[in-house]
């Protein structure tokens, strides 16, 4: 691993994009220094320059260098939670490339708990910006494979790092007037986030200029339809027969074809849901249904996250913003 790890860092020293393992979700890596570099991630992605990325940093140390005016609450979190999916929307320093905060006078970063990720970033002297490594709008990845499907042909090098433990993106807390905001539900809940630093204001997601990623309507979508059933024994007993795929939390209905469906959790364990989510999401897309219809999770918990996720992937416009989906 040390070879390959020697190797990704190169390439990001020469100025290239590659593809790197998180407990996440795969992200697609450059030099959040270097504007030419974070350009590429743009291009290759095909995603709008409005939408900022996340810098990965190697320590609580080293946050300093690209934030300043940091609030005491968002130290507080970094260390109850850091290494790990919490990312933090800091007032930035200059260093840090325009393009990866759209131009705003905020970054967001976080330090990733992946082994292979946390020692390619103490082999290097910058931090990387990464957004997830797919197209832009389409199904984060959660193996080398989902990347290497998606983007193979257009990056030099993908750093191979398992299948990715969480499963589903950070959780995005900013700061306005030093209270804490969460602009995205993620990987922790806001239960527990809560009982770190106490109450979060909740902001609507339906932002034309995100002040953090993951918060346009539409996003996280597979290529077929994809709706999501709030009575999903309903659902299946109106399109049993018809060419459609069912991605479930917990039901196992003996009379489908088990090529018709994904059980994201046999034991209702939403952690195990948000691991398989989009794997599931992916299986179902590549098998040529013309409908996906997803059972709505229980509203709790990192069951609001998976909701959130599947709304946005939803054919229909979004129009549940985060404080509908935490009533």
């Amino acid at each position: 691993m040390k070879k390959e790890i020697s190797t990704a860092a190169k390439l990001l020293q020469e100025g290239k994009v590659v593809a790197i393992p998180t407990e996440t979700v795969y992200g697609l890596a450059a030099n959040a220094f270097d504007g030419k570099a974070v350009a590429q991630i743009f291009a290759i992605k095909n995603r709008p320059l409005f939408n900022p990325l996340i810098v990965h940093i190697k320590s609580i140390e080293y946050l300093e260098t690209v934030a300043t005016n940091i609030p005491p609450l968002a130290f507080q979190l970094a260390k109850q939670f850091w290494p790990g999916p919490l990312t933090l929307v800091l007032e930035k320093k200059s260093n840090v490339s325009n393009l990866v905060t759209a131009n705003k006078n905020t970054v967001g970063v976080r330090i990733p708990s992946h082994p292979v990720t946390l020692e390619l970033l103490h082999s290097l002297d910058f931090p990387l910006a990464a957004p997830s490594a797919n197209p832009f709008g389409y199904i984060s990845p959660t193996t080398s494979e989902h990347v290497r499907k998606q983007l193979g042909d257009k990056i030099p090098f993908i750093l191979e790092g398992g299948v990715c433990e969480k499963g589903i993106e950070s959780t995005i807390i900013g700061f306005e007037n030093d209270d804490p905001v969460l602009y995205r539900v993620g990987a922790i809940s806001n239960e527990e986030i809560e009982k770190c630093i106490g109450k979060l204001v909740i902001k609507n997601t339906a932002f034309a200029s995100p002040q953090a990623p993951g918060m346009l309507n539409k996003h996280y979508s597979p290529k077929t339809k994809f709706i999501v059933s709030e009575n999903i024994n309903l659902t299946i007993q109106e399109n049993k027969d018809a060419n459609v795929g069912f991605l479930l939390f917990s039901n196992n209905y003996d009379f489908l074809a088990f090529d018709k469906y994904f059980q994201l959790s046999k034991n209702r364990d939403l952690d195990e849901a948000a691991r398989n989510l989009y794997a599931a999401m992916h299986q179902l897309d590549e098998m040529n249904f013309d409908v996906i219809y997803a059972e709505k999770l229980p509203q709790k918990e990192l069951g609001i996250t998976i909701n959130d996720r599947l709304y946005r992937a939803q054919e229909e416009k979004f129009n549940h913003n985060i404080e509908k989906l935490t009533n």
